[in-house]
C-alpha cells in the first residue's frame, strides 16, 4: 500500500540545491523588498479595489486591505521560517513535501495552479481592458470580453482576443528563456510605484467627503443582501476580493537560494514588501473611493476604474489617466510573466517528483527551458482567458493562494512538533499562536468568497484527487 504521508527528506532537498551548481547568492534585503513590491503591485490594486468597494465593502475597502494584510503577515512569518530553513528555490509545494508529506504537497501543488495559472489569466483579462481603454475603445466589445459578459446595450462577448495575444507573446518569451534582467524589472517597479504615488498625491485634492459616508454599505442596500456584502461582513468579503492584490509576496520565498543571508534577509524581504504595499494600498483605496462614489464602480467605472475616476472626477488630469494606463500595461506584463514562470516551475518540480507526466519537465534542446510545459500552460490559460470573466478567475486565484497559506501556516507548527531540533535561522514568533491565527484568518477569507467560486474551487480540488489517486501516486519517485 502506498504511503500518502511519505516525506521528502530535508537532506535530499538541500543536496538537490547544491548539486545544481548552486545559484549565486547576490540578493540583499533591499533587492528582496523590491522583488516583492514588483510581484505584488499589479492587477490586484488597479482592478480589485473598485470591485471590492462596489461588491462588498464600499469606502471601508481600506479596512478590507488591512484585514487581508494581517492574514498575509501571519502567513508571511511562516513563509520566512521555511525560506530560511530550506533555502532552495521553490514555494509552498516544496515546503509541504518536506513537512507534511506527499498528499498535502500534491494538494498545495494543485491549488497553486489556481494561484499562478489563473493569476496569469486574471491579469491578462485586466491587461485586455486597459489596452482597449488606451486605444479609446477601438476593439469591439465582443472581441475583448467573455461570452458570460454583456454590456449595457445588450451586446454579448464572444472571446477575449487581446488576453490570448499577451499570454502567447509572454509564453514564447519564456520558452526562449530571455531573462528579464533585474534592471528592467527595477524600472517597471519604479514606474508602477511612481504612478501610484502620483495618483495618491493628485487625487487627495479631489476627495469629496460625501463619498465616504456611510463608510460601510448599509444593510438592505439593493444587491447586497448576503452577509458578506454589507457592514462588517462586507469588510471581510472585501478582504477576500482584494486579497488578490497581495499575491506575489510568496514569490520572494522562491528566491531564498539567491539571498546573501537568508536567515536575516528573507524575513525583511517578505515582511518589508508586505508593509510597503499595505500602506500604499490603504492610501490608494481611500483616494479612489473619495474621488468617485463606490456605486459608480458597479457600472460605468467597473473596467479600468482608475482611469474612469481620473477622467470623470479630476478635470485637467487626462494625461494622468493615460500615464496610469501605460504604466499598468507594463506592470501587468511583468506580473503575467512571473505567474507563468512560477507555474511552469511548480509543474517542473512536480514532474521531476513523478507526480505529473514527464512532458512537464522536458527541456528545450537549445534554450534549456520546460518548453512543452509552457505550451500546455498557454493552451490552458488561453482558453480560460478567452471565455471566463475576470472577476471569477480572480476569486479562484484568491482561493488557491489562501489554501496554500493555510497549509504553510499549519506546516510550520507541525514541523516544530515533529522535528524540533532542526536548525531554524529565522523562527516564527509566538508559535503556535501566529500559525494558528494565520490559518484561521486565511480560512475565514476562503469562507467569505462567494458560493459560486467555492463550488468551482471544490470541483477543481476534487478533480485533483482523481488525478492523484489515478496517476500521481503510482508514478511517484518517492513511493
Amino acid at each position: 500500500m502506498a504511503n500518502l504521508w511519505v516525506k521528502k527528506p530535508l537532506q535530499q532537498l538541500l543536496a538537490q540545491a547544491s548539486s545544481e551548481g548552486g545559484l549565486k547568492r547576490t540578493l540583499g534585503a533591499f533587492n528582496l523588498v523590491a522583488l516583492g513590491i514588483g510581484a505584488i503591485i499589479g492587477a490586484g490594486l488597479f482592478v480589485r479595489t473598485a470591485a471590492a468597494a462596489s461588491e462588498a465593502a464600499g469606502p471601508a475597502v481600506t479596512l478590507s486591505f488591512v484585514v487581508a494584510a494581517v492574514g498575509c503577515a501571519f502567513a508571511g512569518l511562516c513563509y520566512a521560517e521555511f525560506a530560511a530553513m530550506i533555502p532552495i528555490a521553490g514555494s509552498a509545494y516544496t515546503y509541504a513535501y518536506a513537512t507534511m508529506g506527499e498528499f498535502v504537497a500534491w494538494i498545495i501543488g494543485w491549488a497553486l495552479v489556481l494561484e499562478y495559472a489563473l493569476g496569469a489569466v486574471t491579469v491578462s483579462i485586466a491587461w485586455s481592458e486597459y489596452l482597449n481603454k488606451l486605444l479609446g475603445g477601438a476593439i469591439p466589445y465582443e472581441w475583448c470580453h467573455s461570452p458570460m459578459e454583456m454590456n449595457a446595450d445588450g451586446v454579448h462577448g464572444i472571446l477575449n482576443l487581446p488576453a490570448i495575444v499577451i499570454l502567447l507573446l509572454l509564453s514564447m518569451l519564456l520558452i526562449k528563456g530571455t531573462e528579464e534582467s533585474a534592471s528592467v524589472n527595477a524600472v517597471i517597479v519604479f514606474i508602477k510605484v511612481a504612478i501610484v504615488l502620483i495618483f495618491i498625491a493628485v487625487g487627495f485634492q479631489f476627495i469629496n467627503g460625501a463619498n465616504h459616508t456611510p463608510y460601510m454599505i448599509p444593510e438592505g442596500t439593493a444587491g447586497h443582501e448576503e452577509w458578506n456584502k454589507w457592514g462588517y461582513g462586507g469588510i471581510l468579503g472585501g478582504a477576500a476580493i482584494v486579497f488578490f492584490a497581495f499575491i506575489g509576496f510568496d514569490a520572494v520565498s522562491t528566491a531564498a537560494q539567491e539571498a546573501k543571508n537568508p536567515a536575516k534577509d528573507m524575513p525583511i524581504g517578505i515582511l518589508g514588501s508586505l508593509a510597503v504595499c499595505t500602506i500604499l494600498y490603504v492610501l490608494f483605496a481611500h483616494v479612489l473611493t473619495g474621488v468617485a462614489n463606490w456605486t459608480e464602480f458597479k457600472t460605468a467605472g467597473k473596467e479600468a476604474s482608475v482611469a474612469f475616476a481620473i477622467s470623470n472626477h479630476m478635470p485637467g488630469y487626462d494625461w494622468l489617466a493615460t500615464a496610469v494606463t501605460v504604466a499598468i500595461l507594463a506592470g501587468f506584463s511583468s506580473v503575467i510573466l512571473v505567474m507563468l514562470l512560477g507555474q511552469s516551475r511548480v509543474f517542473y518540480s512536480m514532474s521531476k517528483d513523478g507526480l505529473i507526466p514527464p512532458v512537464f519537465s522536458e527541456l528545450h534542446p537549445k534554450f534549456r527551458t520546460p518548453y512543452k510545459s509552457n505550451w500546455i500552460l498557454f493552451a490552458f490559460s488561453g482558453i480560460l482567458a478567452a471565455f471566463l470573466p475576470g472577476s471569477m478567475a480572480g476569486d479562484l486565484t484568491s482561493f488557491g493562494t489562501l489554501l496554500a497559506f493555510v497549509l504553510v501556516s499549519l506546516g510550520v507548527w507541525l514541523m516544530r512538533r515533529s522535528d524540533p531540533d532542526q536548525p531554524r535561522p529565522f523562527r516564527t514568533p509566538l508559535v503556535p499562536l501566529v500559525p494558528i491565527l494565520g490559518a484561521i484568518i486565511c480560512f475565514a477569507m476562503i469562507i467569505a468568497l462567494d458560493k459560486y467560486t467555492l463550488m468551482t474551487a471544490l470541483a477543481w480540488m476534487a478533480f485533483g484527487l482523481i488525478v492523484y489517486f489515478g496517476y500521481s501516486q503510482k508514478n511517484s519517485k518517492l513511493q
